[in-house]
């Protein structure tokens, strides 16, 4: 049998990339694989890397670098967000790709998992500068994707505009209009109704599920949100909605803290308004450090991966965190956690809403048929809290904690799914 490959020797030092391979290895050690097919789930199948030309506002040009990888195509075609963010690298986007491949088998979802993203701050990019390394990031990345191969949907730094200019682009090459080649589009060009809350709402499912298997508090619980993007605001919300007190959210800029609770819509209109958490009148001034750090009942990490580390968990004094971000818990960390009775409801369970709903939308665009807001709600409930279902009793048989049951999981169904297809040729 051939040496397994050199990147599934997984390094000291904390990365991405890293992490996803210590997580991955612990699901498979508890699972009867063949060491062929361990390393080849556990390795990157495609990856892509494009260093391309923009022509800046000022007529100068500058050279961005993109990426697009495919960790598995075994259930289906690959799905993935793309990022824009100056720390994207290779290694953060073979994280991300392969937590999405775990993250849609969990979900029974027939995907394979994949991300990119380009190493930029968006921020500092006119709009039409904007527009412009999208259009042509598309265009590089154009021979990896399409509806029945690989479907990008927003991240980290990308919203719905985004997707409109990709999916335009693509469309543009092939002749015709092809929606299905990107979810997390405008409603008006076939993106579906209720996609921009589903990550949102996904962890207040999974977090009111968590603390009815547990006992812990819910309808009153203290919450504290980290990352009030998309993610972490639509949460916040849903779950003030269900009469939890949000006592703090931060942003990259910093954060408020009331433990008198904060309305998180006056929040984001704030945030509307100057572009930042800080500065909001209803709250005191902290920063992010110190927010995963206040006490409370329930921890929304949502931001970016690598931020409850073995270094502050020992800090951390949530008694639940659902982790809405990819990757926010460190393996370290999360031996810590568990050893101190901290329940930590995964990335690829908690925050799976997006790419159900996502999955909901590329089916509405194939079909030319489209669902409204309740009905993509009601179907998102079930498969969420059959997940969790299927995850809590995984946990419970092999007594192991939540995130290597989802694992376990996952990792089984992509592993049966390539043994009964076979290893071509």
């Amino acid at each position: 049998m051939a040496k397994a490959p050199q990147m599934l020797v997984v390094p000291a030092r904390d990365n991405p990339w890293d992490m996803a391979l210590r997580q991955f290895n612990r699901a498979a050690d508890l699972l009867p694989l063949k060491r062929g097919i361990r390393d080849f789930l556990g390795f990157p199948h495609r990856e892509l890397t494009v260093h391309f030309p923009v022509q800046r506002d000022d007529g100068s040009v500058q050279v961005f670098t993109g990426y697009r990888v495919h960790h598995s195509s075994v259930l289906g075609p690959t799905k993935g967000g793309i990022r824009y963010a100056p720390q994207v690298d290779l290694d953060e986007v073979r994280a991300l790709a392969m937590w999405m491949t775990w993250k849609c088998a969990l979900m029974h979802l027939p995907y394979g998992g994949a991300k990119g993203g380009v190493a930029v701050d968006p921020l500092t990019l006119s709009r039409a500068e904007l527009e412009h390394l999208t259009r042509r990031y598309t265009t590089e990345i154009s021979v990896v994707i399409g509806p029945q191969r690989d479907i990008p949907a927003p991240d980290v730094g990308t919203n719905d505009q985004i997707m409109a200019w990709i999916m335009d682009t693509y469309s543009m090459h092939a002749g015709h209009s092809v929606p299905a080649v990107v979810t997390g589009k405008p409603v008006s060009i076939g993106g579906s109704a209720g996609r921009r809350e589903a990550t949102g709402r996904g962890v207040m499912i999974t977090a009111r599920e968590a603390a009815r298997r547990w006992e812990l508090p819910f309808a009153r619980a203290h919450v504290v949100v980290q990352g009030f993007g998309n993610v972490g605001s639509v949460a916040a919300a849903l779950l003030h909605d269900q009469g939890c007190r949000i006592i703090g959210v931060s942003d990259i800029y910093g954060g408020v803290v009331n433990p008198d609770g904060l309305d998180p819509r006056a929040v984001l209109r704030h945030v509307q308004d100057t572009g930042r958490v800080s500065g909001y009148r209803g709250g005191d001034a902290i920063g992010n450090d110190a927010l995963l750090e206040q006490p409370c009942d329930m921890l929304v990490p949502a931001a970016i991966e690598g931020q409850i580390t073995g270094a502050n968990a020992p800090r951390v004094k949530a008694r639940l965190i659902v982790e809405g971000a990819n990757g926010p818990t460190t393996p370290d960390a999360d031996e810590i956690l568990n050893a101190r009775g901290i329940l930590v409801v995964p990335d690829i369970l908690a925050n799976a809403g997006g790419v159900i709903v996502s999955y909901f939308e590329w089916v509405q665009d194939l079909s030319s048929l489209f669902w409204s807001e309740d009905e993509i709600n009601a179907r998102l409930e079930p498969i969420m809290v059959g997940a969790f279902d299927r995850v809590a009793a995984t946990a419970r048989e092999r007594e192991v904690d939540l995130r290597t049951a989802a694992m376990v999981n996952a990792v089984q169904r992509v592993a049966d799914a390539l043994m009964t297809r076979g290893i071509y040729p």
